[in-house]
């Protein structure tokens, strides 16, 4: 499979998609007033503990305070029996995190919130998930520095190795080697990208990420809360860095100077990647020129057509996504239960795909078209599993249920592509419904007719969106009739066109 890194950027919005084959696969974007700030290492305030929750609210110079909870708090206990732990564990628990977990949770249980942390004080965290929606930062005073090769964790004593490294061989060299050139007990992780690598460059970017943290930790020193102690590298620089190699084959980028700086941060960190990078030099606009733009604006749509004529509806909520699996214009060649089979073994496919185009997470919801056979059942619940391996997020995939449900959640890291570039409806105001027409022609005589009781003047003027007045002065001009009889009142309609279709006014026209 070919992959390739396609990056735009105009003057104040960078848009970075990751294409498999030619089709987008993932869109990232960024603005420079609203920059990703994952990754990104604050020195915060704690403005409020909550007791109750085991959570504290933390100042850290967002628009909403970032959550911290108990679990993402280093006690200095909890510290102390980790590292013994894990320095005394045996390979068998090594490859079993949940046993040292499950022994470290017992521990953190007898831990509270109010014994860790109090309003006020000063602390370093690091944002672990950019605010969604409604809701702020989720926060972790365990710090984590990812580079080309590794990841430091310097407040945890633990070397692991990536699980897409599988040679037994190669991960042991590469536990040895790291544990030989530590000179703290600093936690590292060893990406896929270090796999093969020499001693000299793990050595080299070892001491970079520690360096690094020793610069955090003395601007900490001076800093006054909330303050920023270290950024994230930008959108462009992230994907050159977690994407090539592994996960693209090619960069073709837009713009004359983060090619440069693209180039730059290659020669430095990988030079041997240098050739992979291409400046886009086309008339037409880089996405429009790999018929990108089309596919972004299908993943905006609720209704989602197929090939076959069958489509999905894609309803997002503040707590869940449910997917609505319909035959559509779809009906078969032959048996029902067939038909019902190939629309949703389509659907599967394409759901996997919105899923991870539109950075879909939290708990979600298929309702796929109920199949008879148990077989038939599985067929689709292994399918979905299968398609969903492309998915780096984290999924977890329960079995379809006997009503065709099925029940998945997707870790959310950052926000869904719609929340991205979308916005409620000025109209509507994000409940996807007007009031009908003639509905709002009964809500204004009942308006009118409990209002202008108390209204002196012989005649009423009353304002209403032009569809509206249209209505009133010919399907539903009895109601208007009704209301003059009434209360023996004149109702005169003006249409305004800058009114919403909900919209309206009426005032008293005193008599001469």
């Amino acid at each position: 499979m070919y992959k390739e890194l396609i990056i735009n950027i105009t003057e104040d919005e960078t848009r970075v998609a990751l294409l498999e084959d030619g089709t987008v696969v993932e869109l990232f974007v960024e603005w420079e007033y609203d920059s990703h700030v994952s990754g990104n290492i604050y020195m915060g305030r704690v403005q409020r503990v909550l007791p109750g929750m085991q959570a504290a609210f933390v100042e850290i110079g967002l628009e909403q305070a970032a959550f911290l909870y108990v679990d993402d708090v280093i006690a200095d206990d909890i510290r102390e029996f980790e590292k013994i732990f894990l320095d005394n564990g045996d390979e068998e628990n090594d490859n079993q995190p949940g046993v040292e977990n499950e022994k470290i949770s017992h521990l953190k249980m007898d831990c509270k919130i109010d014994d860790l942390i109090s309003e006020g004080q000063e602390i370093v965290i690091q944002v672990a998930k950019s605010p969604i929606g409604s809701k702020g930062a989720r926060i972790t005073s365990h710090i984590s520095l990812p580079g080309r090769l590794l990841v430091l964790m310097p407040t945890v004593d633990h070397i692991g190795i990536s699980r897409r490294i599988v040679d037994e061989e190669e991960r042991d060299r590469l536990k040895d080697m790291v544990l030989s050139l530590r000179e703290k007990n600093h936690g590292f992780i060893v990406r896929t990208a270090g796999e093969g690598v020499k001693k000299e460059k793990i050595a080299s970017e070892m001491s970079f990420l520690v360096n690094l943290w020793e610069s955090i930790q003395k601007k900490s020193q001076t800093a006054r809360a909330p303050a920023v102690l270290h950024k994230e590298l930008t959108v462009t620089l992230r994907a050159v860095r977690d994407l090539l190699t592994h996960d693209a084959d090619k960069i073709l980028v837009d713009n004359q100077s983060a090619y440069g700086v693209i180039i730059s941060f290659l020669e430095e960190f990988m030079p041997g990647l240098v050739s992979s990078v291409e400046l886009y030099k086309g008339l037409e606009p880089i996405f429009e020129a790999h018929n990108l733009e089309g596919d972004i604006q299908r993943a905006l749509k609720k209704k989602v057509w197929l090939k076959s004529g069958c489509y999905i509806v894609i309803e997002q909520t503040e707590a869940l996504v449910a997917i609505d699996v319909n035959t559509g214009r779809y009906t078969g060649k032959h048996n029902f239960e067939e038909t019902i089979l190939k629309t949703n073994l389509e659907a599967v496919k394409e759901i996997a795909y919105q899923v991870r185009l539109r950075n879909l997470g939290g708990i979600i919801i298929v309702d796929f078209i109920d199949m008879e056979r148990k077989s038939n059942r599985e067929k689709v619940f292994n399918a979905l599993k299968d398609a969903l391996k492309k998915d780096k997020s984290k999924t977890n995939v329960l079995p379809l249920s006997e009503m065709g449900l099925i029940q998945m959640t997707r870790k959310r890291t950052r926000k869904s592509l719609t929340k991205l570039l979308c916005e409620p409806c000025f109209y509507c105001e994000g409940d996807g419904y007007l009031t009908s027409k003639r509905s709002m022609c009964y809500n204004l005589y009942r308006e009118i007719v409990k209002e202008a009781r108390d209204m002196v003047g012989g005649r009423l003027t009353l304002r209403v969106n032009p569809e509206i007045a249209e209505l009133l002065h010919g399907e539903k001009s009895g109601l208007i009739s009704s209301i003059e009889k009434k209360l023996s009142k004149q109702i005169v309609i003006y249409p305004n066109p800058d009114f919403h279709m909900e919209e309206y006014d009426f005032f008293e026209i005193l008599n001469k």
